[in-house]
């Protein structure tokens, strides 16, 4: 038998293209599902994937594994980021972004998605990119070129012509547009097809006006009920789900009953929102704490006033729809806005869900099974069973005793690759 332990030097330099077999053991393991805490697990992985869960006394180490020792470190599944945009920098904010040439966000997604994986989310859902950034960018991690987490992207989001999701803010010389504007049912039925035909995963639309686009408040409804339907049926006719930017609490409720998969923001979400998100089964991604970094950062990014007066207007209000939304019992997912705030910084929104009511489990679980669930991968993400990718995180201490654990992981490996930590 041959037993190595990985020390962290070899484990960052190791290619996802050449992930081992692995015995990983630990102190404890947090049981997501139930809350449980397993002392002394230990977890095979066999080719990325997880072929058995046990203790350290029961499930003795395979021949020619390398061994994974984590004293003092508590494991949890991978975490899932639902709402990111990998190719975004918050230090560009307003027009600064000008200056740079059409491919330098490119060029950025690919140190955005390093540090993401760095802060152990192994999985995120990019809602957005221009230039089908977030497909490339999930082509080169997959083939082993570059370090990142697990990607489902959108490609292009789109909405009303002059809304959210449009290039707005320009003079009309520019010609700037997003070339998937849609204005009719049938439109967004085209535009459903024609992304999803360059590789998108699911589909991200605006339903209402947002705090970071010119000439729409972010309660203004953009996209009619007629209009959402119509792209609704049209994903999950071809198997996507489909994601929608809803500030406003008539895009919320027209979202969730025209049978929108999650609603992103839901900052101005009121009684009849959450009644339609519970009848439907819409999940919640509420970004509840970027506003911290807008409101201390922004200014100095080159955001202008406009911008950031909308961000305070709904900061608050957005908070206390997520207590009172999380109370009656709607779906929540993780997500985060990352691109708005510094990439790596993902799980700082932790504390804020348990400071507007959430217990620390399940804030967890709104990054593990419930966002697995809500891409349809309950099975492979977010959990740490047989059959699972063999994606892992490991912080010194309990993270239901401490939440901020998570902020600073200790160990991070995806497909049975470590990436953070692993040294004895």
């Amino acid at each position: 038998m041959r037993a190595l332990v990985l020390t962290a030097l070899m484990a960052a330099a190791a290619p996802a293209a050449l992930a081992q077999n692995v015995y990983v053991t630990a102190d404890r393991m947090l049981d997501v599902t139930t809350g449980r805490t397993i002392v002394e697990p230990a977890i095979i992985i066999q080719d990325g994937v997880i072929t058995q869960v046990g203790t350290r006394d029961r499930l003795q180490v395979p021949s020619a594994a390398e061994v994974i020792e984590l004293p003092r470190v508590t494991l949890l599944p991978g975490l899932i980021d639902m709402h990111t945009h990998l190719d975004s920098d918050p230090e560009a904010g307003g027009f600064t972004g000008l200056q740079f040439t059409d491919a330098y966000w490119t060029v950025i997604s690919v140190p955005n998605a390093k540090k993401t994986l760095e802060a152990g989310f192994t999985t995120v859902r990019n809602v957005g990119s221009g230039n089908w950034t977030d497909i490339a960018l999930k082509e080169a991690i997959e083939g082993g070129k570059i370090d990142g987490p697990r990607i489902v992207p959108a490609g292009y989001s789109f909405g009303a012509t002059g809304g959210h999701c449009d290039a707005t803010g320009l003079p009309p010389s520019f010609e700037a547009k997003n070339p998937f504007n849609s204005d009719s049912p049938d439109e967004g039925r085209k535009r459903v097809r024609e992304i999803r035909k360059y590789g998108a995963e699911v589909i991200k639309i605006c339903a209402t006006g947002g705090v970071f686009s010119h000439n729409t408040e972010v309660g203004q409804q953009q996209l009619s009920f007629a209009e959402m339907k119509a792209i609704a049926e049209e994903a999950h006719m071809w198997g996507l789900k489909v994601a929608a930017h809803a500030h406003g609490a008539s895009g919320i409720r027209d979202a969730a009953l025209a049978g929108i998969d999650t609603i992103e923001h839901a900052s101005l979400i009121d009684d009849e929102g959450i009644a339609a998100a519970k009848k439907m089964g819409a999940w919640l991604s509420m970004d509840i704490y970027n506003t911290e970094y807008t409101q201390s950062e922004g200014a100095k990014n080159g955001v202008m006033e406009d911008n950031l007066r909308k961000d305070r207007e709904i900061a608050e209000v957005q908070r206390e729809g997520f207590r009172k939304a999380l109370k009656a019992g709607v779906k929540m997912v993780y997500g985060t806005d990352s691109g708005v705030y510094p990439h790596g910084d993902n799980a700082k929104q932790f504390s804020v869900m348990t400071r507007y009511g959430a217990t620390p489990l399940q804030a967890i679980q709104t990054a593990t099974i419930n966002a697995a669930d809500a891409l349809g991968k309950k099975d492979k993400v977010g959990v740490i069973k047989a059959g699972a990718f063999g994606d892992l995180v490991g912080v010194t201490g309990d993270p239901l005793a401490n939440i901020r654990l998570l902020e600073t992981p200790a160990f991070v490996m995806k497909g049975g690759v470590t990436y953070v930590g692993g040294d004895k």
